[in-house]
């Protein structure tokens, strides 16, 4: 274990804080209407990141997977889906016991209050927050940290650091310094990962893999809705839904071997 399985994480928060600081930079300079349509843009391409992720990736992987498995080829992506949604449900119900989103938001602002001055604490916070979300569950984050942990490939990485340097300009000149706190979540979250990688002995079967960044897909959807205004999820209390789908998968194979994966 050393430096090759953890540069593309290191790599990536010092984009996010290149990005930041310039768009700090520029942030006093832009009218009010200028953040508005840059803050538009982020949220129609996190809509598009989002379908990606969550419709396009579960296309594939029900390509890939309904010929392989027990079963009707035609209830495969039905099957999927219901991983997806107790994903989804059990992952919020945990989030919400455990007051995931309140705690997110205290803790920026309690950063802001400490450190910060001239802006409230609750955009602070959620600058915090969304830059957090949009770094750490999109669909390179889990390939990426996979790659980089246990091959020592940091790719996938280095492409999603030069995306999210870019996002993260924008974002910080248009909701501030909270942006520059996401770093602390890409160190622990996607290093974290990346660990994980390096001791799992059976690394993570494809079908896991294309689900958690299927759910990463519906957390990004709130996230831009968030955004563009339309509603504010609590996607926070979400989070733990990431995390779900190789358990329901693995249950599932204990229950009926072969109903989602082959072989198992």
């Amino acid at each position: 274990m050393g430096w090759q399985h953890f540069n593309g994480t290191v790599v990536n928060a010092l984009t996010v804080a290149l990005g930041g600081v310039v768009g700090l930079l520029l942030s006093g300079r832009m009218p009010a209407r200028y953040q508005r349509i840059v803050l538009n843009a982020l949220g129609l391409m996190t809509i598009a990141i989002g379908v990606d992720a969550a419709v396009l990736e579960m296309g594939k992987v029900v390509g890939a997977y309904r010929t392989l498995v027990r079963g009707p080829e035609t209830t495969y992506g039905a099957r999927l889906a219901m991983v997806m949604i107790a994903s989804l449900i059990i992952g919020s119900l945990i989030g919400t016991g455990l007051r995931l989103h309140d705690r997110i938001e205290r803790f920026g602002a309690w950063v802001h209050a400490r450190f910060g001055s001239g802006e409230g604490g609750q955009r602070f916070a959620e600058g915090f927050l969304t830059a957090s979300v949009i770094f750490c569950v999109g669909p390179l984050t889990l390939l990426g940290c996979l790659e980089n942990g246990s091959k020592g490939n940091p790719s996938y990485l280095y492409i999603k650091s030069a995306l999210d340097g870019f996002c993260s300009l924008a974002l910080a000149s248009t909701l501030g310094p909270g942006v520059l706190l996401s770093i602390v979540t890409i160190i622990i979250l996607q290093g974290g990962l990346s660990l994980l990688a390096v001791f799992a002995a059976d690394p993570l079967h494809p079908v896991s893999q294309s689900l958690m960044t299927c759910v990463g897909g519906v957390l990004m959807l709130g996230t831009a809705c968030m955004i563009l205004e339309i509603k504010k999820i609590p996607v926070a209390d979400m989070l733990p839904s990431l995390f779900l789908p190789p358990a329901i998968i693995a249950l599932a194979g204990l229950w009926s071997p072969g109903l989602l994966t082959p072989g198992n």
